[in-house]
């Protein structure tokens, strides 16, 4: 089965920013459903999805599956018990919307979720607007908010949280047994305020504190570079509302500019708009040619094709690809890898490969439901969903970018242990004062090398980090980082995009 076009189908990957990620919402009618649905649904809308408008598919509930008058009984049963004889006077709301969180937490799904009002409003605000926080993308694995991506030019990129980082506690309130919801309306505020995160890294012995200055996210999607004399760069930090028309515009610039190849830059990319995903594969992919395909939880399947509403241009095409490339990213990865022959390059990507879809309306009182209801497979049909999509071209960034700030608590000195001082020793090496060690043990060697840092940058030559020693190393290391000389992965596939031009 074929889609039937925009008209019956409004499938949005909403990416949830500094909140529960990774959301692909289908609006409208299901996109298995043969007839058209009501005028009502217009391309793009982000209402809430209907089921009950429809007469097929899997929304659709029979009186079998519907709970019994006892059933039902024995629900009210229990509010009345908690009602008339708990210790403590109860919250009615916060009661009914503890039972709806425990029906969705019985399917053991962190993608389905239940948003009350503030939290449905939040989440409505994120989409179509700018916001106010740190810029990290968060998931929730075994009750513990993972970072899956910080956000381009945040205040959590700029403090060195990083994919893979947990998140324990948000101004000393440990966040065990929040829904992720919760978790994040805890770390998002106003601009201008401060919040303290305890933040774990992979592989360290204990958590750190870190304090950021929330901010407002900056919405610019798209950035695009010429990179060599003929390939050219487009970096897409998230598939938002303009993306598509942005990367449009960009990808006709660089081409004006003698491109001759073209490098797609999804790393830390959390998803979007699909059908940004959907006109940006446009450019690439012949009319006709599949570029998605989902399936229902019966098995059946609907396939996405092109619409060719661009020349398709046969350059060579790479994506760029890690553990913060999800959803969107993912299917667009999947997409160049699957129909149009292109390279993916990097690291595995994060392994997001369900579709969600919101109940508002249904709802009734602004509160939202957000469940999955289907699976999305490449154009290929297979399904990456916690298997992510290897990269052809296997290429990993330097230790140092995956560093957090310092916490600035101690001035570090010889002999002391730790992962503050391995943090210390990696950071002198990435800026070229590589010191005998990068264990966390502050050697006499790597005395010497923080002296000769410190001598370059006219600092007080002591030997020890003292917390301005700490902020210029941090200083420094941004911009090394933020040089694309260094970026491994960047020069891994314009090495690779190189070969195919045969050069």
């Amino acid at each position: 089965m074929t889609f039937k076009g925009r008209s019956v189908l409004a499938l949005v990957l909403l990416a949830l920013i500094a909140g529960s990620l990774f959301t692909m919402a289908v609006t409208g009618s299901p996109i298995w459903e043969k007839s058209p649905p009501a005028a009502s649904t217009a391309e793009g809308s982000q209402s809430s999805a209907s089921p009950s408008s429809s007469g097929s598919g899997q929304n659709s509930t029979s009186s079998n599956d519907k709970l019994t008058g006892k059933e039902l009984d024995k629900v009210e049963k229990t509010y009345e018990l908690i009602e008339s004889n708990y210790l403590s006077k109860v919250d009615k709301e916060k009661v009914v919307d503890g039972a709806i969180h425990g029906m969705l937490d019985a399917l053991d799904d962190p993608y389905t979720t239940y948003m009350d009002q503030k939290e449905a409003k939040q989440f409505e605000e994120t989409i179509n607007s700018s916001f106010q926080g740190i810029g990290a993308e968060c998931s929730l694995v075994n009750g513990v908010v993972i970072v899956t991506a910080p956000i381009k030019g945040s205040p959590a990129e700029k403090a060195g949280i990083r994919s893979g980082d947990a998140i324990l506690s948000v101004n000393g309130e440990k966040l065990d047994g929040l829904t992720l919801n919760q978790a994040v309306m805890k770390i998002r505020g106003p601009k201008g305020t401060q919040v303290k995160l305890s933040i774990l890294k992979a592989g360290a012995s204990a958590p750190q504190d870190i304090v950021l200055v929330r901010d407002d996210i900056p919405l610019e999607t798209v950035y695009a570079e010429m990179v060599t004399d003929s390939i050219g760069k487009i970096e897409i930090s998230q598939f938002s509302t303009d993306t598509a028309a942005r990367f449009t515009e960009e990808l006709n610039n660089l081409e004006k500019k003698g491109m001759k190849a073209l490098i797609i830059d999804v790393r830390d990319d959390p998803g979007g708009l699909l059908d940004c995903v959907l006109d940006i594969a446009e450019h690439f992919v012949p009319k006709g040619k599949t570029v998605l395909q989902v399936e229902d939880r019966d098995g059946k399947r609907s396939v996405e094709t092109a619409k060719g509403k661009y020349p398709v241009r046969t350059y060579p095409v790479t994506v760029m690809i890690n553990g913060g490339s999800a959803s969107a990213s993912e299917i667009l990865a999947g997409i160049v890898k699957e129909a149009v022959g292109g390279q993916l390059v990097g690291e595995k990507s994060f392994g997001k490969g369900t579709v969600q879809v919101t109940y508002e309306k249904e709802m009734g009182d602004g509160s939202n439901i957000k469940m999955t209801i289907m699976k999305w497979l490449t154009p290929n049909g297979n399904w990456i969903h916690k298997k992510g999509i290897e990269p052809d071209v296997k290429a990993a960034q330097p230790a140092v970018f995956n560093l957090t700030a310092f916490t600035k608590e101690k001035t570090l000195k010889t002999d002391m242990v730790g992962d503050e001082v391995k943090k210390l020793q990696v950071m002198l090496a990435a800026l070229g004062y590589t010191p005998d060690r990068q264990d966390g043990y502050f050697s006499k060697a790597t005395t010497d090398k923080l002296k000769a840092y410190q001598a370059a940058k006219k600092l007080a030559v002591t030997g020890v980090a003292d917390a301005k020693t700490q902020a210029s190393l941090e200083e420094s290391v941004t911009a090394t980082l933020r040089d694309p000389k260094n970026d491994a992965q960047l020069n891994a596939a314009i090495a690779a995009t190189e070969k195919r031009l045969g050069k």
